[in-house]
């Protein structure tokens, strides 16, 4: 018989499942349009699931030029902005949490402002700025660009984590006879494993996602261009290919999911892991 209490939870259960549905259909709408046929596509009758199940438009999708060298370039960018970010923000994070010094405080409230102006309002000055120093249609600008996008929230979150470390443990370290450095590199790092993999995350979905400046900063050089302009490339003046796009998608799609899954276990439990082991 149904407790009182499971009773109560019941509504929450409900929306809860029922968001889920919400935000997993079009993923879902997407994954089954790429096996149908294209007959099937633009239907008068659509289903949830394909009559007959195709890899057509898959084919189209890894045939299409540009295909393997756009997705080089978006590996390059993505990991660039990332390993950049972490790298500098490892280091502002250890400053903010374990120094005092004058203006630590405005600097972390000049942070929490880059983090929350909204980046599509800056394409005109990054454009520009771009421009007169000859940076335009090349590569590392859209590493730099998406590095300082990624920047303040990556300081943000490693700050927090830093934050929750006891000093004290570095401090024993360092009796011990290791270095500041040293304290840090053995005793803080390993514990900071779940910030480095959730802000890792972060910076790897919003750099392989971004369109906006890979589309107005390469403008001559179309071989430079990354993964989300190229899904623009399936629109022609006869209309979408929609088989075709929806595939590419999928296939754009498929690695950040992949690094989700490999990555979320230890989001949710690597700092709990790391501090037993610390």
């Amino acid at each position: 018989m149904t407790s009182p209490r499971a009773l109560r939870r019941l509504p929450l259960h409900l929306g809860a499942a029922l968001t889920v549905v919400l935000c997993l259909f079009p993923v879902y709408w997407m994954v089954t349009t790429a096996f149908k046929p294209s007959r099937d596509i633009q239907s008068e009758h659509p289903r949830l699931l394909p009559r007959s199940w195709t890899l057509d438009h898959f084919r189209r999708a890894v045939e299409a030029d540009g295909f393997g060298l756009f997705w080089r370039n978006s590996v390059l960018v993505t990991l660039g902005a990332v390993a950049l970010s972490l790298l500098v923000a490892l280091g502002a994070s250890f400053a903010v949490a374990r120094m005092r010094w004058r203006g630590r405080r405005q600097f972390m409230l000049m942070v929490f402002v880059a983090q929350m102006a909204p980046w599509e309002s800056l394409i005109i000055p990054v454009y520009i700025i771009a421009r007169d120093t000859d940076m335009l249609d090349r590569l590392p600008t859209l590493t730099l660009v998406y590095f300082m996008m990624t920047l303040p929230f990556t300081i943000v979150v490693l700050r927090g984590f830093l934050a929750t470390i006891p000093p004290e443990l570095e401090e024993s370290a360092q009796v011990d006879g290791c270095t500041r450095l040293g304290a840090f590199r053995h005793v803080a790092f390993p514990l900071l494993a779940p910030g480095l993999m959730a802000t890792s995350l972060f910076g790897y979905i919003t750099a392989w996602n971004e369109f906006a400046y890979a589309n107005f900063l390469i403008i001559k050089q179309q071989d430079h261009r990354t993964l989300p302009v190229w899904l623009s490339s399936f629109h022609n003046t006869f209309g979408t290919d929609w088989g075709a796009t929806m595939a590419a998608s999928t296939l754009f799609a498929l690695p950040a999911l992949v690094i989700f899954l490999l990555l979320q276990r230890h989001v949710t439990s690597g700092f709990a892991a790391g501090a037993v082991k610390g």
